[in-house]
């Protein structure tokens, strides 16, 4: 295995902090603490560097929010400072692992997204059941509280094979103990770019166990879901039983007992925002929910509201509705906005691109 020396000065580099700052900042230029740190860009980027260099660095205390979507979750947001950080580390050590990453990991990932693990969930589908001649059942598995049960210990372990530099360890152990967890040493913030890598990087090992180890073929894993096809039940069950021992024994994980089940396709399985059958899918009510909500937010700003902002709304929500079957929920919304706007709407010409979306 091809191991790297020596890279905590490109992490620290001059250019790396800069392009960090650029990537921290995106699509929040306007916000305060972003345009406080570039009010003396030089003199801040250059005292980060030097706390980097001496290792005096210490993230600042996390900033903790909860949201419904749909789900209650505790949000955890770094400082900005820290946020450079996380960017600089990542530029550097992300596309090291990003070369043994399996294709079929699917969150967090240049290329690939929710809508790429949606294609490859179709083209299974119709692999193991033939074009739906034969029985398809799917393994739809979730980690019981993925993010606050990983073991630092193991993830440093799994880091170390690859970089071969202590200063980079020491700089992923100094983010990872910045987040108070209930048990010391687990645990990563939901929020943090460092979370999101850290993440792939701990269940690559189970990617690998389950693709050369078990020899499993038809897989996907998205985040902490992941689901495998096969036209024999008895197999899946097997499967799962070897991949729950795997876990607590090799990551300290679990399956989660209640969303991890076999189950027939004709049912259809919940992943990745949808419900999929064989011959159509339909959105989860939380994904309806929140699109329904983000129009709504725009059709109560209407007498202070920026119209390309809203055309690109409804643009981005039709264009994520057109996965599923969604004929009676883009007719009813297609409706409400017509209601709402119908002057503005003619104004820039949506009305034309809501008839082109019509179904």
């Amino acid at each position: 295995m091809k191991t790297y020396e020596n890279l905590y000065p490109e992490i620290t580099s001059k250019e790396n902090l800069h392009l960090a700052y650029k990537k921290a900042r995106k699509r929040k230029t306007k916000k305060e603490y972003v345009q406080e740190f570039r009010k003396d860009l030089k003199k801040n980027l250059s005292l980060l560097r030097i706390e980097l260099l001496l290792h005096s660095y210490k993230p600042k205390p996390l900033e903790t929010f909860i949201i419904r979507d749909p789900k209650t979750r505790k949000i955890n947001k770094s400082d900005f400072k820290d946020r450079i950080v996380h960017h600089a580390l990542c530029n550097i050590i992300e596309p090291i692992f990003e070369r043994i990453f399996i294709f079929d990991s699917y969150a967090n990932r240049l290329g690939k997204g929710t809508l790429s693990a949606l294609n490859r969930f179709d083209f299974f589908k119709r692999k193991v059941s033939k074009n739906n001649t034969k029985n398809c059942f799917i393994l739809k598995a979730d980690i019981r509280h993925y993010f606050d049960t990983v073991s630092h210990e193991i993830l440093i372990n799994i880091i170390k094979r690859k970089i071969k530099d202590e200063k980079i360890i020491w700089l992923i152990k100094q983010i990872l103990s910045n987040f108070n967890s209930e048990v010391k040493g687990k645990g990563m913030p939901l929020g943090n770019l460092t979370s999101q890598f850290f993440a792939n990087v701990y269940l690559n090992e189970l990617d690998y166990f389950v693709k050369h180890k078990l020899k499993i073929k038809y897989y996907i894993r998205y985040v902490d879901d992941f689901v495998i096809f096969n036209s024999n039940k008895e197999i899946l069950e097997k499967n799962k039983e070897k991949i729950n021992l795997f876990l607590k024994n090799e990551l300290k994980l679990e399956l989660h007992p209640d969303k991890s089940k076999i189950i027939y396709l004709g049912r259809g399985v919940s992943f990745v925002g949808f419900r999929i059958f064989y011959y159509y899918k339909l959105l989860k009510r939380f994904n309806r929910k929140n699109i329904q909500r983000k129009l709504k937010e725009c059709s109560l700003l209407k007498d202070n509201i920026n119209y390309n902002k809203f055309y690109e709304t409804i643009q981005g929500s039709f264009a994520y509705m057109n996965n599923a079957n969604t004929y009676r929920l883009k007719r009813r919304l297609i409706m409400k906005i017509e209601k709402s706007f119908p002057n503005e709407l003619a104004d820039i010409e949506i009305n034309r691109w809501l008839k082109i979306a019509k179904p």
